[in-house]
């Protein structure tokens, strides 16, 4: 189904969007100590709107699994998480947020971000102690604008489950094995042993003793 496969490819886009860098925090100490730049990924920013793409991907699985009113349930269900992904992924980052992200990865460990002191190339963050004034630079507005594009895409997803999903076929239901088929067939083997055993002919109508 190219909804199902269109609402996995918006909650992979959010993923892949948040696990990219949306700010930098610049740490300027007294001098001699170098300034500091951290990268901050969008991830530690809003961790909610990843939370809700993955949420998201397991709804999509569900789809294909429910039928009528149980898969407008779970249709109605991944329109909420696509539109709560969207609100996170689009709100306003204050600065006091990314500097708080950048100290908590300086102090717990590389959580994805990077820090610069000089003219010294970047390295991982392990347990650099920050110090002096902070800044923060936002650079991430097209992986932010990516995440909104692909919470938008897992919305529409669930609203076109909600009104469609119930006509389409359950994906599960190709792989069972049918029931009644096999059941009438041996059900039909052993009337035949059982008349031949009374010596009677099962290929004539009312049976015939032979």
């Amino acid at each position: 189904m190219l909804v199902l496969l269109a609402g996995a490819a918006g909650a992979g886009l959010v993923v892949l969007a948040v696990r990219q860098a949306w700010a930098q925090a610049v740490f300027t100490p007294p001098r001699p100590l170098p300034a500091q730049d951290i990268s901050v990924t969008g991830q530690q920013l809003i961790p909610l709107a990843g939370a809700l793409a993955l949420a998201a991907l397991a709804c999509l699985a569900a789809v294909i699994a429910t039928r009528s009113v149980i898969r407008r349930a779970v249709g109605a269900l991944l329109a909420v998480l696509g539109a709560g992904a969207a609100v996170a992924s689009s709100a306003g980052v204050r600065t006091a947020t990314v500097l708080a992200a950048a100290r908590a990865s300086a102090l717990d460990g590389p959580l994805g971000g990077s820090t610069t002191s000089g003219t010294s190339s970047g390295g991982a963050v392990h347990g650099i102690v920050i110090s002096g004034a902070g800044r923060a630079v936002l650079a991430g507005a097209p992986w932010r604008a990516a995440a909104v594009a692909g919470a938008v895409v897992i919305l529409l997803a669930g609203l076109a489950t909600v009104s469609r999903g119930p006509r389409w076929p359950v994906m599960s239901s190709r792989f069972e094995r049918p029931q009644h088929p096999g059941a009438s067939s041996r059900a039909n083997t052993e009337t035949m042993w059982e008349s031949l055993s009374r010596d009677v002919d099962p290929t004539v109508d009312g049976g015939t003793r032979t």
